[in-house]
């Protein structure tokens, strides 16, 4: 019996959109501030991780700041390098959002972002690509702990199960997994050779809503074999 998923969650920065090179020029001009060094090695370190373990991590190697400072500081940066150079969209992210939402298939955004800087890219958007966003600041465990995407599925009144979590770090990865979604990795910055998604697509590009439908029957009708 084929399987459809209900919803489909998608990761931000560097999923949907790549800020990543943003949050790390924030990062570098933050720690030289302070008379620091910050390599591009160690922003590879933070890709996908909860804001205020990235803030800790900052404060070690010389961010003379209190956690929640650092956040609201990298924020404000990468918000302001959004205006004045734009949203840059991961290669068929848009694409792929605007055939599922013709599809009628319901997304939303599970990111560690601060709400106000996910609402900021959502709103660029020039259709309604999200029906929820559960952001950094709206749950107590970031990922790769499952809650972001167990609480957007139970906002939606889904299971789960009937879910497909698109992320492009190990962190995210590791996020979709333990929380029973089927979980697409699609690497970026960082290799997912490792990181136990379910399955590695290259680009979205030239991905439609029904590669997705096919991903999740492929997946949950192996799965259940499997029992």
């Amino acid at each position: 019996m084929s399987t459809q998923p209900r919803v489909v969650l998608w990761d931000m920065d560097g999923t949907v959109v790549d800020t990543e090179p943003y949050w790390m020029a924030a990062e570098t001009r933050l720690v030289e501030s302070f008379g620091g060094t910050w390599t591009h090695e160690d922003g590879l370190q933070l890709v996908g991780s909860g804001l205020i373990d990235s803030a800790i991590i900052l404060q070690n190697a010389g961010v003379r700041l209190e956690p929640q400072a650092i956040v609201d500081h990298l924020t404000d940066e990468v918000q302001r390098m959004l205006r004045t150079d734009g949203v840059p969209f991961r290669p068929g992210a848009r694409e792929l959002l605007l055939d599922l939402h013709d599809a009628g298939v319901p997304t939303a955004l599970v990111t560690m972002s601060l709400r106000r800087m996910a609402l900021s890219v959502v709103e660029l958007i020039e259709f309604p690509a999200f029906q929820l966003v559960v952001a950094g600041d709206d749950v107590e465990n970031p990922k790769p702990h499952p809650e972001p995407y167990l609480q957007a599925a139970a906002l939606l009144g889904v299971d789960i199960a009937d879910a497909i979590v698109i992320e492009d770090s190990p962190t995210g990865v590791r996020a979709g997994v333990a929380s029973g979604a089927v979980t697409l990795g699609v690497p970026h910055i960082v290799p997912l050779d490792d990181a136990g998604a379910h399955e590695l697509w290259p680009t979205l590009e030239g991905r439609r809503a029904a590669d997705l439908l096919d991903l999740h029957d492929r997946r949950t009708t192996t799965a259940g074999a499997a029992r």
